[in-house]
Order: C-alpha cells, then structure tokens, then sequence
C-alpha cells in the first residue's frame, strides 16, 4: 500500500508543477496583454468592415452587439476600381515593384559580399567589414539630400536621372539595406566548415559552383531572416517613397494611405481597408518563412 502511495505522489508532482499559481498567474498576465496588443489590429479590421455611415455614429466595439454591421462593401468598394492610377491596387503593384526587386538584390549582394568576407583571401577584409558595421549606424534620413542631389548630377552628366523613378527608390532601399545583410550573412557564414569549401576544390569546384552548390542551401535560414527584415522595412516605408515619389503618378501603398488623411474630410473607410490589405502580403511573406526566421537569425547572433 505505501508503494502505490509514493507511486502516486510520484505522479502528481509533475502536475503540480504545471500547475504553480506563479506559472498560471503569468500565463493570465501574458493572456491579457496580448489581447491589449491585438485591440488596434482587430479595432482597424471591424472598421474595414463597417459602413462609411456608420463611422461617426458609433465606435468599432459596436458591432459586436450588432454583427449584422459587418460587410465586404468596403473592400469590393476599392477592388472594383481596378487598376487605375492612383487606385489601392495600382499603389499595390507599385509596392510590389519596389518591395520585391529591393529584397531579392540585398539578399543575394550580402550574400556574395559574406562569402567573399569570410572565405575570401585578401587584404584588407576585416577593416573593410569594420567600415560596413559603422555604416549601419547612419541614420537614413541623413543621406536622403545628398542621394537626392547625386541622382540630380547622375542627370546632369549622363541624362539619366533616377530621382522620381522606381529604380531610384529600389537603389537607395538597397544601399541601406546591404550593411545588415552582410553583418548578418557574414556572422552565419563563419558557422559553415570551410572543410567542405576545400572538398569542393578538391573535386575541381570553382568559386562560383562552391558559392551557389554548397554555401546557399546551408545559408538557406539566414537568407530567409534578411529577407523578412528587408521586405518589411521596404513595404512599410513612407519617407523615402515621399521624398522620391512624391510627385509620380505611381505611388506606393504607405503614400496611398498618407494622401487619403491630409484632406479635411479624411476617407477613413479607405484608411482602414487599405491598411488591412497592406497588412496581409507582410504576413503571407512572414508566415511562409517563419520556419527559418527564428534558426537563422540566432544561427547568425551565436556565431
């Protein structure tokens, strides 16, 4: 009988463990504040799906005694433009065109510059990668004149002037974004074996075979984390869009929503479902490398 006893304390003391009043009270505490966290995300959804009448006649929380409030009229409303200038979805695809040659450049530059960094043999390498970390302290807003007027001189000396164009935007996102990505790529670089970079030689591998048949698939997770960073930085980003498109005919989505709350009468039902369809193409991007985001950057931090 005392054996099945102490069998059965034995039992109960990992769920009591689990069971600690600190670990539930935690557990409540972390409950509640990612609720708190979620509000403005779940407030700007319902008013996305609320009627443009019903905006400054009741708040958002309205609806959940009155769910009938709900409806896709909003978003069937933007949709149905099409892909006329100055539209949600016209100011999409400019994102996009933004968004995804400026990520894939950064991706696979840093990569190149890593690997010639870490497994590279020249002189030099270390004081040029201490001078790509300084640079990650600049502040962007810094540089915005002096690139404004280098693209004028550009204009002036070859008749090729990026300023106001989507190359000169993708250029300037990725100039700023090349000093992380080398820091990044180069930490997780230093973790690879150089082992089987002299395999390779061995079997009459040449640099560029090693770089992209050895190096990227195990550089795969890094890749990802600098492409997550990159992507959203890009997609959010509202100054550099003004100061370079101000005036083009194409904007971005960021600069879509800015016009639409320096009228008198902001077009709020606008605001909202268009801040809930840039909120989408970020989530889809994270969610479908959110396997490799967490292992690469602390593959990278480690290293």
């Amino acid at each position: 009988m005392a054996k099945s006893t102490s069998v059965d304390d034995r039992r109960l003391v990992p769920l009591a463990k689990r069971l600690r009043p600190s670990r539930v009270v935690l557990n409540v505490v972390l409950g509640i504040v990612a609720i708190f966290w979620l509000v403005p995300t779940i407030s700007l959804l319902v008013i996305s799906l609320r009627p443009e009448a019903l905006f400054g006649q009741s708040g958002w929380w309205k609806v959940f005694t009155a769910p009938s409030q709900l409806t896709w009229g909003n978003y069937a409303a933007i949709f149905s433009q099409g892909f006329h200038t100055g539209g949600v979805l016209d100011s999409l695809m400019t994102s996009l065109e933004i968004t995804i040659p400026a990520t894939i450049l950064v991706a696979l530059i840093s990569s190149l510059a890593a690997y010639s960094l870490v497994f590279g043999y020249w002189r030099g390498r270390d004081i040029i990668f201490l001078v790509i970390v300084g640079l990650m302290v600049v502040p962007l807003q810094v540089a915005l004149i002096p690139v404004v007027q280098f693209y004028r001189e550009l204009g002036n000396l070859f008749g090729l002037n990026p300023y106001g164009t989507i190359p000169g935007v993708i250029i300037f996102h990725v100039a700023f974004g090349l000093p992380f990505g080398i820091f990044l790529m180069r930490n997780f670089f230093t973790g690879i074996p150089k082992d089987l970079l002299e395999a390779g030689r061995i079997e009459g591998a040449g640099e560029w075979k090693i770089f992209y048949r050895i190096v990227l698939p195990l550089a795969l997770p890094a890749i990802a984390s600098l492409a997550i960073f990159q992507f959203i930085w890009v997609w959010n980003d509202l100054l550099v869009a003004l100061v370079f498109l101000g005036g083009n005919v194409h904007a971005p989505l960021t600069i879509f929503l800015y016009d639409q709350t320096r009228s008198l009468a902001a077009n709020y039902w606008i605001v909202s479902t268009g801040a809930v369809v840039s909120i989408v193409i970020p989530l889809i991007v994270f969610f479908s490398f959110q396997r490799y985001f967490i292992r690469g950057v602390l593959a990278g931090a480690v290293k």
